[in-house]
């Protein structure tokens, strides 16, 4: 009987931790597509379009021959400017306003090899270090609507790509009409694209709910122990019974 009772407590913990990792949003979701992703060659992203591949990850260097200069003149491939409304008085809810996109044709180059990104699929899978400004309706009155209170927290958020960085890309390996390799996304995966390390990205992305994502994996380790203990238990009951 306490083999079953483990393993049942066990199974429920893991699906407590589960259902805890689901309210993470999509930001928990993004890190473990983006570790999860098998790493490619930039070289190899064209065999593994016509193997049927579904989903790689690539490292290499942004490269483009369309840079345009940002207010320091740095070359970027892409920028994003969002301006968004707290839909209550504490932020934990936004809302977006603004949504402005500049992006050139741009790829990853690894050693002489090119696989180029599909920039207009880069959307909630652009993981950066966020430029970020706060204040309050009353400072920008013309770009909320009508009615706003005043007083609610409004922010505008620039997300940019250089041409200078390195950067691992996660998505679907493709063909262009060309005959180009390039990554978009696709097989229900988002376009990933992070100028971090892995590790990095990963707090990034768990930075706003690092406690939650803390307690379902301890849960999660904890029902797998239980589990394991239940079967192992299970088995040595079954091992004294068993005539010799």
């Amino acid at each position: 009987m306490l083999p079953l009772v483990l393993i049942v407590a066990g199974v429920v913990a893991c699906a407590a931790a589960l259902v805890g990792l689901s309210r993470a949003g999509p930001a928990y979701r993004l890190g473990r597509t983006l570790s999860g992703a098998p790493s490619c060659a930039v070289g190899d992203v064209g065999a593994a379009a016509l193997a049927g591949r579904r989903y790689v990850r690539v490292h290499g260097r942004i490269a483009s021959e369309e840079e345009f200069p940002d207010e320091n003149d740095r070359p970027l491939v892409y920028r994003r400017r969002r301006l968004e409304l707290a839909e209550d008085p504490l932020g934990r809810h936004w809302r977006i306003l603004e949504d402005e996109v500049h992006a050139v044709a741009f790829g990853i180059e690894e050693r002489g090899d090119y696989v180029a990104v599909e920039a207009a699929d880069i959307d909630e899978g652009l993981v950066v270090i966020v430029r970020e400004s706060t204040g309050t309706a009353a400072d920008a009155l013309d770009r909320v609507p009508p009615g706003t209170p005043p007083a609610m927290p409004l922010r505008h958020r620039l997300h940019q790509v250089s041409a200078v960085e390195h950067a691992f890309v996660a998505g679907r390996p493709t063909l262009l009409a060309d005959g180009r390799p390039a990554l978009t996304r696709g097989s229900g995966r988002p376009l990933i694209l992070t100028t971090l390390e892995i590790p990095e990205a990963m707090r990034l992305l768990a930075a706003g709910h690092r406690r939650l994502v803390r307690a379902a994996t301890l849960t999660l380790g904890l029902g797998a122990g239980l589990i394991g203990l239940g079967v192992l238990l299970g088995l040595f009951g079954l091992l004294r019974v068993v005539p010799t």
